[in-house]
């Protein structure tokens, strides 16, 4: 049995659980508690704060975690960083009130900055040869500037609507984050192969975002040209139809350039276009 910590409210958590259901790990209907056993896969879930999972997965509390980068870095536990999971993204940034004149970091000299991450912050202000007083708060740390408690604060920022929502303006990114899947050193052989399975699923989610599979008819002689356009995961499948000069190609596309490119193959001469989601790849 594999035990995987995850944060136990929040954009985090509902992004985590959609990730474990999209793998098929399923969790019994009970009224969650601390503690929750999968269906029909090894693995028991352990609601936790976030800011505690970095610690529970380096002594062995759990086996794995899923885990804001913000809190793996700020805690610098000794858990091994298995996978970066591409979701719940943000940024650690500086921000003081509105109607501030910003020149550079030099505004901060002197000034008392409030935030939730001060190893994250003492680290960045010494690298950049600043010198602040550090108010560390657990919570809101927005409002801190408003009620006189600090001069600036650090934080995390997705929208930056809270930020406007307290007056105040974003001047410095510090770090990037994301979901990330960490994994304590010791795991035994056993949890190893749980784990393995577990990226694998993940992996092949991974794979699928952003991506689209398309079906299409077209004349034989334009394959040279849609292949260019759809090189697929190798290569486009291809089979004849009964109308003797058409064909229908089969093909992975991006999202990114989706529009674009059904845009080039109509163009072409394609017909008959299908466009569908892709839920899993295994590459």
């Amino acid at each position: 049995m594999l035990r995987i910590a995850i944060q136990s409210k929040g954009r985090l958590y509902e992004e985590t659980m959609t990730l474990l259901n999209e793998a098929g790990i399923k969790l019994s209907k009970a009224k969650r508690t601390l503690l929750l056993s999968a269906v029909d896969f090894p693995v028991e879930v352990l609601f936790l704060r976030d800011d505690d999972i970095p610690q529970s997965v380096a002594n062995g509390v759990a086996d794995v975690g899923i885990v804001g980068e913000n809190e793996y870095v700020e805690k610098g536990d000794e858990a091994v960083l298995i996978k970066r999971l591409g979701f719940s993204k943000c940024r650690l940034s500086l921000a003081i009130p509105k109607d501030e004149d910003y020149n550079g970091l030099k505004w901060f000299h002197g000034k008392t900055i409030a935030t939730s991450y001060p190893n994250i912050l003492t680290e960045y202000l010494r690298k950049s040869g600043v010198k602040s007083s550090l108010h560390e708060i657990s919570g809101s740390v927005e409002i801190a500037p408003g009620i006189g408690l600090a001069d600036a604060i650090f934080d995390i920022v997705s929208s930056g609507s809270t930020l406007i929502s307290n007056q105040l303006k974003e001047v410095e990114v510090v770090m990037k984050s994301e979901a990330l899947l960490i994994a304590n050193k010791e795991l035994s052989k056993d949890k190893h192969k749980i784990l393995d399975e577990l990226i694998f699923r993940f992996d092949a989610i991974q794979e699928a975002s952003g991506k689209k599979y398309v079906l299409l008819n077209a004349p034989k002689d334009k394959v040279a040209e849609i292949t260019k356009l759809l090189p697929g995961m190798k290569s486009p499948t291809v089979t004849h139809l009964a109308d003797e000069g058409w064909v229908s190609v089969q093909s992975v596309i991006t999202e990114k350039h989706f529009w674009e490119i059904i845009g080039k193959l109509k163009a072409i001469g394609a017909e008959g276009i299908i466009v569908m989601p892709i839920e899993k790849m295994i590459v």
